[in-house]
């Protein structure tokens, strides 16, 4: 599964840590699913805690990393309610952000290109370039990398292809910066780890931030440029309040709702 489809995975209801499908507006990140019965290590992790109070984002993180459980190194998601109307194309919010320190995982890298800009992907650590003949590869079913890039002059080629890439989250974009003639700067900057994002139906934006393995520290610095970002792309066909509601959680951990108020503050480190 690609970064951009992994982004799009159900994110944990910041009520009762339970999977929200989508939320029913930006006012909710996911506290409508109630899921009747929870196993016995996600009970011990909300024991004491009020899945209902409004933290602040600093308490949100580290109650989230504290209550991670899992055998494995989770990652922190977040929920973010916007005040858009997303069937609207000038309210529609989408773009993507390098993180600071990346998504603590490993992307595969193909860049569709001709010519020099092929040399200039590899160096830069493509895993796979070409332009006709990578375009046959995937309509015989190739699909082993997590993130594509395209110069300009063979989104043509690649259009072909395009029912394949779309659903799976791969197809290259110029808002994301994916459709580019800078290559070698896009294969950089999406190995780093840049995270792609795009407003659901409901409103809502579903982007993870990295591994708890992380820490505390690591999150917020990634949150807080995730979160500038977003707000830079504050469409200005969108009235009234923007950043309307938040929750943090990890893969399998219970969510926890931050106070909407705070992020503005946060953003500006003044938290």
């Amino acid at each position: 599964m690609g970064p951009a489809a992994e982004q799009r995975k159900i994110t944990r209801s910041a009520a009762t840590g339970a999977h929200a499908p989508e939320a029913e507006d930006a006012n909710d990140t996911g506290s409508r699913c109630i899921m009747p019965k929870h196993g016995k290590k996600f009970r011990s992790a909300v024991a004491g805690k009020d899945l209902q109070r409004r933290l602040s984002i600093e308490e949100a993180v580290a109650e989230s990393l504290s209550s991670s459980y899992a055998g494995f190194d989770e990652s922190v998601d977040l929920a973010l309610g916007l005040g858009v109307e997303p069937k609207y194309s000038d309210q529609m919010v989408r773009g993507a952000c390098p993180l600071p320190h990346g998504l603590g995982k490993t992307v595969r890298v193909a860049v569709f290109c001709k010519g020099e800009k092929e040399a200039e992907a590899k160096a830069a650590g493509a895993d796979v370039t070409g332009a006709e003949e990578l375009v046959a590869k995937v309509k015989e079913g190739f699909l082993e990398f997590d993130a594509a890039i395209a110069t300009p002059d063979v989104m043509a080629l690649v259009g072909q292809i395009g029912r394949v890439l779309g659903p799976r989250g791969l197809m290259p974009n110029a808002k994301t910066g994916t459709v580019t003639f800078d290559v070698a700067g896009a294969v950089r900057e999406i190995k780093a780890g840049r995270v792609e994002f795009k407003v659901d139906k409901a409103g809502v934006l579903h982007v993870p931030l990295g591994k708890v393995s992380f820490g505390t520290e690591k999150i917020l610095d990634n949150l807080r440029a995730l979160l500038a970002e977003v707000n830079r792309l504050k469409p200005s066909a969108a009235k009234g309040a923007y950043m309307k509601s938040m929750a943090l959680s990890t893969t399998m951990g219970p969510g926890f709702k931050v106070d909407p108020t705070l992020i503005r503050k946060f953003i500006e480190g003044n938290a």
